[in-house]
């Protein structure tokens, strides 16, 4: 079985992210979307409420499970029994960073990063957009899965 992850803090999840894990599941049996505590970050949405909204995304589809982790991805990837990390990038900004990171991850652990590019028509979508909007109480329904309003 080819099972993937597909870690982030996912605050909030978008039609981005929602695009990646359609588009992965063309290439996986199994996705499991790993919601990472990020201690530099600071949340916005609790981290219960982003997995239960997910869940929800999914609850019909068994080839993706959500769960929440911590410590490095790496060492969930292993608990996890996968042998992929998928990831999307939107510029070439992404792409330095998530270079580092999949090199970072074969060397610790042998785990491979598959790199998906955002669809042009959803590269500005963003979870940093999404929280911004929602600071100045705009409608966010339509860069959200299933047009729900946070």
């Amino acid at each position: 079985m080819k099972r993937a992850i597909f870690p982030g803090s996912f605050d909030p999840f978008t039609i981005g992210h929602d695009d990646i894990v359609q588009r992965g599941l063309q290439l996986f049996d199994e996705i499991i979307i790993g919601i990472g505590r990020n201690s530099v970050k600071n949340e916005t949405f609790p981290i219960r409420e982003r997995e239960a909204a997910i869940k929800k995304i999914y609850a019909d589809n068994p080839k993706v499970k959500v769960l929440i982790y911590d410590g490095l991805t790496v060492d969930f990837a292993k608990a996890q029994n996968a042998h992929f990390i998928l990831r999307g990038i939107r510029g070439m900004s992404d792409f330095e960073y998530e270079r580092n990171l999949a090199e970072a991850n074969q060397h610790l652990g042998g785990i491979e990063t598959i790199l998906l590019y955002t669809r042009p028509e959803l590269a500005y979508v963003s979870s940093t957009l999404v929280r911004d909007l929602c600071r100045y109480n705009q409608d966010v329904s339509s860069f959200v899965p299933n047009n729900k309003k946070l």
